[in-house]
């Protein structure tokens, strides 16, 4: 048991299933995050849901990559750190491009609930931010 505790969470992997399955984990927390700070200035503070999501893009991406670089992808191609973050801010940043047509296209033309349109967009885009931190960081 303690052999696969170590495989799935502690040790250091390529394998890409092993990495869907921790940045599974990255994303859920991330995705809280930013779930909570969206809702909170829609909310609590009346801010306009497109605003929104991008204060709490912001401020859920620095956790994300963190997490994403020390334990979901943690055995980069790219040796200078500073690179490293520019190019994952430039992914995550074409994810939020994603994230705000999808809004717009759920809630102001489909008239879907924006807290149903931010579930769905955040899965959709999940995808594309694997996929590109994966290439990206891994190469492969």
């Amino acid at each position: 048991m303690d052999e696969l505790i170590n495989k799935l969470f502690r040790k250091n992997t390529d394998n890409i299933f092993l990495q869907m399955f921790r940045y599974l984990f990255v994303g859920t927390a991330s995705f809280l995050i930013d779930f909570f700070i969206y809702i909170g200035l829609i909310e609590i503070f009346n801010v306009n849901y497109l605003i929104s999501a991008a204060i709490a893009f912001a401020i859920s991406v620095m956790a994300n990559y963190y997490l994403s670089t020390s334990w979901v992808f943690n055995q980069s191609n790219i040796e200078n750190r500073v690179i490293e973050f520019n190019l994952f801010i430039l992914i995550s940043i074409m994810g939020l491009v994603f994230t705000e047509i999808l809004l717009f296209i759920f809630i102001d033309w489909l008239s879907v609930g924006y807290i149903i349109s931010k579930i769905i967009a955040s899965i959709l885009v999940m995808f594309w931010n694997f996929s590109a931190r994966r290439v990206m960081f891994y190469g492969t």
